[in-house]
């Protein structure tokens, strides 16, 4: 591969483990539920910004650490992560052009549909949730994608990362 592939490389890896972290970090219990999806936000953005370098592959091995962290079964967020990078390396053209509201609209439903693969194995395995809490990380997250993108932009600018 060559150094302008590789450029950034290591800006990559380091905002993922970045939501990470923010996912391993403790919270009170009422706010538990209104944890948004970080690193689902972040495997989005750089999916929409450099989809050959960040696809289906990083969206596997990103879901099993959430799993790992979350304590969850393993592969559960692996497979809806996969799924959502699948998703969003396909319409990334069309994305890319919308203006902010309508990314946070497809982050929204990006979101969602990684909670409802998530839900779906859990639901098969018996611990499906029963309250509507459930979906409040896919609203955060959209409410959320803006200021992310804005962030995360930044940081692509300023190393160059294409």
């Amino acid at each position: 591969m060559s150094e302008v592939n590789q450029r950034g490389s290591g800006v990559i890896v380091v905002t993922f483990a970045i939501a990470l972290g923010l996912i391993a970090l403790p919270l009170p219990e009422w706010a538990r539920a209104f944890r948004p999806e970080w690193a689902t936000l972040v495997l989005v953005y750089w999916c929409l910004a450099v989809p050959t370098r960040v696809n289906v592959g990083t969206g596997w091995i990103v879901g099993l650490f959430v799993d790992v962290i979350t304590g969850n079964l393993l592969g559960q967020h692996a497979l809806a992560m996969a799924v959502v990078a699948f998703v969003t390396v396909k319409v990334h053209k069309q994305v890319r052009v919308y203006p902010l509201w309508q990314q946070a609209l497809s982050v929204f439903v990006l979101t969602g549909l990684s909670q409802l693969l998530v839900v779906w194995v859990k639901g098969i395995i018996g611990q499906a949730p029963d309250n509507w809490l459930y979906w409040a990380p896919s609203i955060i997250s959209a409410l959320l994608w803006p200021w992310i993108y804005i962030v995360l932009r930044d940081v692509r600018r300023k190393f160059r990362i294409s």
